[in-house]
């Protein structure tokens, strides 16, 4: 967690703490794995009343950050449910409300209000066959029709899809992208759930065949507005995810460092064996180092200066390093550390998605050694 948290933020943080730990620890969430939509729905309209999902809306539409810089109170939100693997669909719920605040028509609107109090489930339908993660590739096709566009394509990784009601879809339109706000039962349009490593969160594929768009349902202008606000998304559910990945990584090396003081080898701890200390060493800068990345590209994304940049850095350094902490962390616990029973395989198994989603880190080095002409 950042240092320079306000003491509103302090206190918006140990209030999400007690939460999660009151209604959603990590033996809760073993529980709820059997469920279709990853947790009880009143525990994300509870989540809501925290203030989960309205974070991202002015308050000219009834929402309010705590700082008055909502993307950093929001990465306070996806620390504190990475330390406990929470699910719920914290970031393309948030994601998608930004854009509607900002782009959407007063209709699409209305919706923020039911998404504000955890009723209304909202997704963003972006990556495709392929794994490519960058707007570039998007080539689900949305064509101009008699009073809208007819869109023809397929989604992936697409997180909440199937418990969303209402679907952000990004498309190619012969000027540039687009997007449709889409209820899921729209005709032709086809949501099936995926098998996902991660036992909180839930995955979709949606097919799109011949799915008649109204005009009405269109997000924004096509082209460039949309463009940017694409990637104005992209970079909120990197930073978002960032953030997870080091509450995830910062809990897993608590628990690890607990455990090795615990744990007694030839009558010593075995935190006390020299080689391990150089290890956990290395673990505990890997995790601030993290936490500095993730609070760079924050910022970044605030001040609208070279985000993307920042934000693939976060990405790159975060995604490799915090899987890494945790493999470290399973060979130091052992045989425990590869049982159904421990939590660390929970942690794992997220930071694992995490990873892939939205660009691997080889991807955002790539991104970055373009960017510089390599």
């Amino acid at each position: 967690m950042r240092v320079d948290l306000s003491d509103d933020q302090e206190l918006f943080r140990d209030t999400s703490r007690r939460f999660i730990e009151a209604e959603c620890p990590v033996g809760t969430v073993r529980e709820w794995h059997d469920l279709a939509d990853g947790c009880p729905q009143s525990f994300w309209r509870s989540a809501a009343e925290l203030g989960w999902t309205s974070l991202m809306v002015p308050e000219s539409l009834g929402g309010g950050s705590i700082s008055g810089r909502p993307i950093v109170d929001l990465t306070i939100v996806a620390d504190e449910m990475g330390r406990a693997v929470t699910p719920g669909p914290l970031m393309p719920v948030n994601v998608v409300a930004a854009t509607l605040a900002r782009s959407g028509t007063p209709d699409q609107q209305a919706l923020l209000e039911g998404v504000m109090a955890g009723e209304v489930i909202l997704a963003w339908a972006f990556c495709e066959p392929g794994g490519d993660w960058t707007a570039d590739h998007v080539v689900a096709e949305a064509m101009p029709a008699d009073k809208g566009h007819v869109l023809s394509g397929t989604k992936t990784a697409v997180e909440a899809g199937a418990q969303a009601h209402n679907l952000l879809i990004t498309a190619r339109t012969p000027t540039g992208l687009a997007q449709f706000l889409l209820p899921r039962d729209t005709p032709g349009m086809t949501v099936t759930p995926q098998e996902s490593l991660d036992l909180g969160r839930r995955f979709a594929e949606v097919r799109l065949d011949s799915v008649v768009a109204a005009a009405d349902t269109l997000v924004g202008a096509p082209g460039p507005p949309t463009e940017a606000d694409v990637e104005r998304q992209r970079l909120m559910m990197l930073v978002l995810q960032c953030a997870d990945l080091v509450g995830s990584a910062a809990r897993v090396l608590e628990f690890t460092v607990e455990y090795a003081f615990n744990r007694y080898s030839f009558g010593r701890p075995l935190a006390s064996y020299q080689a391990l200390k150089h290890r956990f060493a290395d673990m505990k800068l890997w995790s601030e180092a993290s936490q500095a990345a993730v609070d760079g590209a924050v910022d970044a994304l605030v001040g609208g200066q070279d985000e993307a940049r920042l934000v693939s850095v976060a990405k790159s350094y975060v995604g490799d390093h915090s899987v890494e902490l945790m493999q470290d962390c399973v060979q130091l616990h052992g045989g425990i550390g590869v049982t159904w029973e421990h939590d660390l395989h929970l942690y794992l198994r997220r930071a694992t998605v995490n990873r892939g989603l939205f660009g691997t880190p080889a991807d955002h080095r790539d991104a970055l050694a373009t960017t510089r002409g390599l």
